[in-house]
């Protein structure tokens, strides 16, 4: 009996510090890959700013292409919207927020189906001497109390690091083809 309360206690002070770790794991996350591709500016910031471009590449919508999609807004640019709707996907959102032509691409990304979440992506592109572009991905979000729970043992980066990898290849691939 004694050794059966002895382990319940080991087992709720364990859980006890795994809740008191979570709570002090960091307040939002960041991930983020880069790439050079061999082109210019010009030409990859045509495959993010328009999303019908844009969802060439995605490495998301390569994995469920059989996923649901509806495009609002201008064709391309600001206040340009995708929504999608998926089995493995999911449901959510992303619009175009903020452009420096030729450098940079803001959106907002709301997911509502498995799990809401409300994050930021930027991409930003690097004119290099010799004609290519170096191109950052990055995307950031708050973590709530649940996510920082879940990260202790699921990690962000390796989650979702290798998609935007895949995504970034697929979008070189693209480009050095112009």
């Amino acid at each position: 009996m004694s050794k059966t309360l002895g382990l319940i206690g080991l087992l709720l002070l364990l859980l006890v510090g795994v809740l008191v770790l979570a709570a002090f794991r960091p307040d939002s996350f960041r991930v983020e890959r880069r790439l050079r591709i061999q082109a210019p500016p010009e030409t990859v910031y045509g495959l993010i700013q328009d999303l019908h471009q844009f969802n060439r590449w995605n490495p998301w919508l390569r994995k469920e292409p059989g996923a649901r999609g509806d495009y609002s807004g201008p064709a391309a640019g600001l206040g340009a919207r995708y929504g999608w709707q998926g089995k493995e996907l999911g449901q959510g959102s992303l619009e175009i927020t903020g452009l420096q032509p030729g450098r940079e691409v803001r959106m907002r990304l709301d997911f509502i189906k498995p799990f809401e979440a409300h994050n930021q992506a930027l991409f930003q592109i690097r004119p290099q001497t010799d004609g290519s572009s170096e191109l950052s991905w990055a995307m950031e979000g708050p973590s709530p109390y649940l996510s920082k729970l879940m990260g202790m043992v699921f990690n962000m980066d390796r989650m979702i690091g290798s998609d935007f990898e895949q995504g970034l290849k697929n979008l070189q691939q693209i480009a050095e083809q112009h």
